[in-house]
């Protein structure tokens, strides 16, 4: 059980950076130094943006389950 958990941790892990990564700016910061504040203006919240943000959620939800499992097996 542990091992699984251990496995899920890591994918779960990799999985935030890269959803993460794949967020649009919401200005200031690097992605206006590319460029990236006068595409986010012209277009609006799309559905594309809505999933991303429900699967971002849901991984982060499923990555701290993991992180407190794994603490309540290691204390036992």
């Amino acid at each position: 059980m542990e091992l699984f958990l251990n496995v899920l941790l890591a994918l779960t892990s990799v999985l935030l950076i890269v959803l993460i990564l794949l967020h649009r700016g919401k200005g200031g910061g690097l992605s206006s130094m590319f460029g990236g504040a006068v595409s986010s203006q012209l277009s609006g919240s799309s559905v594309v943006e809505k999933n991303l943000n429900r699967l971002t959620v849901f991984a982060g939800l499923l990555w701290a389950v993991c992180i407190v499992a794994l603490g309540i097996l290691i204390k036992a």
